[in-house]
C-alpha cells in the first residue's frame, strides 16, 4: 500500500469519465498537476463492456485512476430507469475496479453519491451510517450499485493491499451539468427552468415538490479540488464524504437561483411531485481534519454555474 502523501507527480492518471461534469472538472483540476492524463470516450471504450475495459487496461496501465464515470440522473431519470442504473453502474465499477487491480494500478478513487446512506439517517450523514437503514426508494438500484463499488474497493484493500479509496460527494452543480427537462438534477432543472420564463415572460415557475426538503450542494470545480486533495493525502479502508457541511430548503435555494438568472416572477412548488429525501445534509469533519474545506460560496457557484449553461449553448441532451 503505498504512503502518505501519494505523489501523483510524473504519473499516468485516467479519469473515467472525462467528459461528464465530475470528470471534466476532474480534468481542469488536474491539469495544474505535473501528470499524464490519460482519457477514452464512450465510443473508444464502453466500460459496461468487461473484455473491452480488460484489454484497454492492459494496453494503457494507468497508474492513478479516478473511477467518476456513472449513469446518473434525477428523481425522475432514477425511479424510471431503474434496471438501467442498476445494471450500468455496477458493470461500470466492477470491470474497472478489477482491471485497475489485474494490472497495478497504484492508486484509485471510486466517486459514489449521498444517496448511499439511508432515507431517514441521522442527519448530519456521517460516513458509518451507510447500511444501518433501507434506502430512499426512488434511486435504490443507483444507490446499491454505488455501495457495492465501496465495498469492492474496501474489499480490493483489504485482500490486496490496493490503495484504493471511496469517496462520497453531496449534491454537485456546475459547468458540464444536464438540463434534460426530465431527468436533470435540482440545480440543472431549476437554472434552465428560471431561464426559459425570464426568456419567454412566464410569470410563474413552478419547482417540483413541496420546496421543504434540505439540500446542501457543492460547486464541481470545488468537488474535484478535494477529490486530487484526498488522493494526496488519504488512504483508508473507509469512505469519506465531500460536501459543504451547510444546507439550504429547496424553496430557498430556488430564490437564488432565480436572483441569479434575473427571474422576478413567481415561484410556486407542485406538491404532487416527489421530495425524496427530506434533508441530506454531509457530516465532513473527517475531510475537515484533513485539511480540506469547500471555497466556493453559492451564491457565487450559482452565478458562475448559470454563465456555463449560457456558454454551453445545450440546454438539453434530448
Amino acid at each position: 500500500m503505498a504512503g502518505i502523501p501519494f505523489e501523483l507527480k510524473g504519473k499516468s492518471v485516467y479519469v473515467a469519465g472525462h467528459r461528464g461534469m465530475v470528470g471534466s472538472a476532474l480534468m481542469r483540476r488536474l491539469a495544474r498537476e505535473d501528470v499524464e492524463l490519460v482519457t477514452a470516450t464512450h465510443s473508444e471504450l464502453d466500460l459496461c463492456d468487461q473484455a473491452a475495459v480488460f484489454e484497454w487496461f492492459g494496453q494503457r496501465k494507468p497508474q492513478v485512476v479516478f473511477l467518476a464515470a456513472a449513469k446518473v440522473g434525477g428523481i425522475v431519470a432514477n425511479n424510471t430507469l431503474r434496471a438501467e442504473f442498476l445494471y450500468d453502474n455496477l458493470a461500470i465499477a466492477a470491470n474497472v475496479i478489477h482491471a485497475a487491480h489485474l494490472n497495478g494500478c497504484e492508486k484509485l478513487m471510486f466517486l459514489g453519491s449521498s444517496c448511499i446512506y439511508p432515507k431517514l439517517a441521522a442527519q448530519p450523514l456521517r460516513e458509518d451510517s451507510m447500511l444501518t437503514g433501507p434506502l430512499e426508494p426512488t434511486n435504490e438500484p443507483y444507490a446499491i450499485a454505488k455501495i457495492a463499488g465501496i465495498k469492492m474497493a474496501e474489499a480490493y484493500r483489504s485482500q490486496y493491499g490496493s490503495d484504493f479509496i471511496s469517496v462520497m460527494p453531496t449534491n454537485l452543480y456546475g459547468p458540464g451539468d444536464n438540463y434534460h427537462p426530465e431527468y436533470s438534477h435540482v440545480v440543472a432543472a431549476l437554472i434552465r427552468r428560471f431561464h426559459e420564463a425570464r426568456t419567454s415572460g412566464a410569470r410563474n415557475v413552478v419547482v417540483w415538490g413541496t420546496g421543504t426538503p434540505r439540500r446542501e450542494f457543492l460547486y464541481v470545480d470545488d468537488l474535484a479540488d478535494a477529490c486530487v486533495h484526498l488522493m494526496k493525502n488519504y488512504s483508508q479502508p473507509e469512505l469519506i464524504n465531500i460536501g459543504t457541511g451547510e444546507d439550504i430548503t429547496i424553496a430557498e435555494f430556488a430564490r437564488l437561483v432565480a436572483a441569479a438568472v434575473g427571474y422576478a416572477g413567481e415561484i410556486s412548488f407542485d406538491t404532487s411531485r416527489p421530495d425524496g429525501t427530506p434533508r441530506k445534509l454531509l457530516d465532513v469533519s473527517r475531510l475537515a481534519r484533513l485539511g480540506w474545506r469547500a471555497s466556493t460560496r453559492l451564491e457565487e457557484g450559482i452565478r458562475l454555474a448559470y454563465q456555463a449553461f449560457l456558454s454551453e449553448q445545450r440546454p438539453a441532451a434530448e
